[in-house]
């Protein structure tokens, strides 16, 4: 079976929009570089300032697999774990949580639902962690 990254790889192709909730504007997979010294997926953002120039942000690797795993074994993804769980990625920017669970929804992991995103299928049987 394929791990989250391993199907993140294969799936989002660059230019994907990612679904954010409530989000006026764009965010897309730009592709796969590197945060904090180690491979992740950056995404840009919208510039109000500058639209020409969009921010540039990132998810790593290990982002993925702990906040994944956290998805399958607890059934839901909240901005509070996530805060407390994951400081470095949620001091880069709170829309990597909604990047995050956006990723898992278009992937059928997760829907949106009142600020959390909770599991939609088994998750142990679709993909290993």
């Amino acid at each position: 079976m394929k791990t989250i990254v391993a199907e993140i790889e294969s799936e989002l192709t660059p230019g994907t929009i990612i679904p954010h909730p409530r989000n006026r504007a764009d965010f897309t997979f730009k592709g796969w570089g590197i945060r904090r010294g180690e491979r992740a997926l950056i995404y840009s953002i919208p510039n109000r300032n500058r639209p020409s120039k969009p921010y540039q942000k990132g998810i790593t690797v290990s982002d993925w697999i702990q906040a994944f795993q956290h998805l399958a074994d607890s059934g839901d993804f909240s901005r509070s774990w996530f805060k407390g769980s994951m400081p470095m990625c949620s001091k880069e920017g709170n829309c990597n949580f909604t990047t995050i669970g956006g990723v898992f929804e278009l992937l059928g992991y997760a829907t949106y639902i009142h600020g959390t995103y909770r599991a939609k299928k088994t998750i142990s049987d679709e993909c290993d962690k």
